[in-house]
């Protein structure tokens, strides 16, 4: 079989860093573009400065990875479907929910595949830890995801703008996390959202949530602290408590597990390889992948979450 043929769409930092090292190691897909408004080119292919000339020039395209921001994706994956072309899609896929339940419901009328894809969910850890859950009960979950977002997000003003996320751009990673492993369904019931002065979007979050998993739901023992002012070491770790007493400690983003102080699982991740590897499966069944909940805490949280205003900062 051939394969796949897939151009990138928004040549930016995740682009360069995961899609294109991994698309090109992958026997399964073939780099046939890029899109970029920049004019970013990547060696051995064309680049296009629109989608609309990408679709003109190479009618066979199989299929598109959008990596642009949030704010463009929707019409970037409807432009997509209606060229008759296969979509994956960058974390988080869109500003607000209902573009994606339109986009789902729009690739099944025009028999696209449309893929959200939320790497954190591929580490190792994360399935055993899912495995292990099923059915219990916990004590306590404490996630705690705090990076620094010059480190991360270099020169990227969007990130701060309405629609940006702000520190939910790497806090959703550990919401697709929390609702790939829970036991149960889980809610937002509270958040602060600590938002710079200067800024639209909140540099750090405090949240507290709700699950029928819970031993003791009012005792508000569901928590997540987001921030992106941490230097040094940065921190990507859930500690898990059950009801009987087990201690889970999911670290390195998902990529090791430890049980009772005994590591279960540790590997380098992989995320990106794993997702593309799930993304040949897809297009092979002519099946979509659309996981809602991720971006559903985090509307939530806006919706409950009360704006603290901290000191202005500058990236």
């Amino acid at each position: 079989m051939a394969p796949t043929s897939i151009a990138i769409i928004g040549v930016g930092k995740i682009a360069q860093d995961q899609h294109l090292p991994v698309i090109a190691k992958n026997p399964d897909y073939r780099l046939a573009a890029v899109v970029s408004q920049r004019g970013i080119t990547e060696p051995g292919v064309p680049t296009f400065r629109t989608a609309a000339e990408l679709y003109a020039a190479l009618p066979d395209l199989d299929a598109v990875a959008i990596c642009t921001p949030p704010s463009v994706r929707y019409a970037l994956a409807r432009e997509a479907i209606d060229a008759g072309v296969d979509v994956m899609l960058e974390k988080p896929p869109f500003p607000t929910t209902l573009e994606l339940v339109d986009l789902a419901a729009y690739g099944r009328t025009k028999g696209r595949v449309v893929f959200t894809t939320w790497h954190s969910q591929y580490n190792a850890g994360v399935a055993e830890t899912r495995k292990r859950l099923a059915g219990r009960k916990l004590k306590s979950l404490v996630i705690t995801w705090k990076e620094d977002v010059r480190r991360w997000h270099p020169n990227q003003a969007w990130i701060w703008e309405t629609a940006g996320f702000g520190v939910f751009d790497p806090g959703i990673n550990a919401l697709s996390i929390l609702t790939e492993i829970m036991p149960a369904p889980i809610f937002v019931t509270s958040a602060t959202l600590t938002t710079p002065s200067n800024k639209m979007m909140p540099i750090a979050a405090d949240l507290v949530f709700r699950s029928a998993a819970e031993v003791d739901p009012a005792a508000q023992r569901l928590t997540a602290a987001f921030d992106w002012r941490q230097e040094g070491e940065q921190s990507w770790n859930f500690r898990i408590e059950t009801a009987d007493g087990e201690v889970f400690d999911l670290t390195k983003g998902g990529s090791k597990l430890a049980i009772n102080g005994q590591t279960v699982v540790e590997e380098t991740p992989e995320e990106y390889e794993a997702i593309y590897s799930r993304f040949t499966g897809l297009l092979s069944r002519r099946e979509s992948l659309i996981d809602a909940a991720p971006f559903q805490l985090v509307a939530d949280a806006f919706m409950v979450g009360r704006r603290m205003e901290t000191e202005a900062f500058v990236d």
